[in-house]
């Protein structure tokens, strides 16, 4: 695993030794109605706009975007949301990422549309911070814990998205209760993105699923910059790709969306 995602993790495991045990007794966060991701995903098929996930992204290993405060992040979601996003992920670790759950709960508040936490959840406390829609499981992070994150995710009213970067991590996504497995086109040891990840993994999920009557959304995250890019994974089997960077460096978030919105067809 690359020095940079063993940093986060370290300072991920610190930040939750600050909790302490009080976080058990504190009022527990106030039940919503879950926003229906699936849904969302097959209303944008309908209507022949590529599902994106849009990204709240402050910053990422070695890159800043920009700051963002929990109103700016709002104002962002806003704009993702009217350009046509199926859903809205946001960032809440705050070291490298410099996300925060301000930033998510500002975001929830703001859009109607399903929100994403995007962190490195290693902690079963962490699910019982503020809440969202979806939340992310990363298998290679989980191991061998991975199904009963997802249990107790599903349990506390999240939809977890499964992310992998191998077959080996496919496997043990495949052996949870998920519905969403996230390809992630990162390589984790050496951070470079490659789209072919998706490409080799999503017909094996597709596999699967008929071999065992089961039905995964997929979701092709990093690496998309332009239409093309999205056009590719996704026939290659995506559902859904998530994208962060692509928008935080474009001079109109809601034109880059829209973009990224119009690029694939389904009709």
């Amino acid at each position: 695993m690359h020095d940079s995602i063993l940093h986060i993790l370290n300072t991920t495991k610190t930040r939750i030794q600050a909790f302490g045990p009080d976080i058990h007794k504190e009022e527990p966060q106030p039940q919503f109605q879950k926003r229906d991701f699936i849904a969302a995903i097959a209303a944008a098929r309908a209507e022949g706009r590529a599902p994106v996930i849009a990204e709240v992204k402050p910053a990422s290993p070695g890159k800043s975007f920009r700051e963002i405060s929990p109103a700016a992040a709002a104002e962002l979601a806003w704009e993702m949301e009217e350009a046509g996003a199926v859903a809205i992920s946001v960032l809440t670790e705050p070291g490298v990422f410099r996300g925060s759950l301000e930033n998510l709960k500002e975001v929830r508040k703001t859009v109607c549309l399903p929100v994403l936490r995007k962190d490195f959840v290693i902690d079963r406390v962490q699910l019982e911070e503020e809440g969202s829609d979806l939340v992310l499981l990363i298998a290679g992070i989980l191991g061998k814990e991975l199904g009963a994150f997802v249990e107790l995710a599903i349990e506390k009213g999240f939809e977890p998205l499964v992310e992998v970067h191998s077959r080996e991590e496919l496997k043990l996504a495949l052996e949870t209760s998920t519905r969403v497995i996230g390809i992630n086109n990162r390589n984790f040891e050496t951070l470079k993105i490659d789209l072919a990840t998706t490409e080799e993994l999503a017909p094996f999920i597709r596999e699967y699923d008929l071999d065992h009557g089961t039905s995964h959304i997929i979701v092709s995250e990093s690496g998309m910059n332009s239409s093309s890019d999205v056009r590719r994974v996704m026939q290659a089997g995506a559902d859904a790709v998530l994208i962060g960077s692509a928008l935080m460096e474009s001079d109109s978030v809601f034109e880059k969306t829209k973009e990224f919105v119009q690029s694939f067809c389904w009709r």
